[in-house]
């Protein structure tokens, strides 16, 4: 069996290429498709996790600063401990700079 004896068996050169390029462009679109929609998946995911990041990121450091209370009695307050520390460790170095108040002025 040979193509010249038998040519409804066998491709031609032209439609090989036809067909190799329709299946690259089809392979093309598919994966234009499916990139597509892992972008937009990958966005959203992204944005979900900034968000709760961001979330307990705030959480963290209004807990710091106490203005929201402890959680689990796990007390992260450190503005108690500055203050002290500044009353008592650099107050005295300053107030030696500072003039004192003449009373009755």
């Amino acid at each position: 069996m040979t193509p010249q004896t038998n040519p409804e068996r066998f491709y031609t050169k032209d439609e090989v290429d036809s067909l190799i390029a329709a299946a690259v462009n089809e392979a093309k679109e598919i994966d234009r498709i499916s990139m597509s929609q892992h972008n937009f998946k990958a966005t959203i995911i992204s944005m979900i996790l900034g968000f709760v990041c961001l979330a307990l990121f705030l959480d963290g450091l209004l807990r710091i600063l106490g203005i929201i209370p402890p959680f689990m009695d796990l007390d992260v307050n450190v503005i108690d401990d500055v203050i002290e520390k500044v009353e008592e460790d650099l107050l005295p170095y300053i107030q030696q700079y500072i003039p004192k108040k003449i009373s009755g002025i």
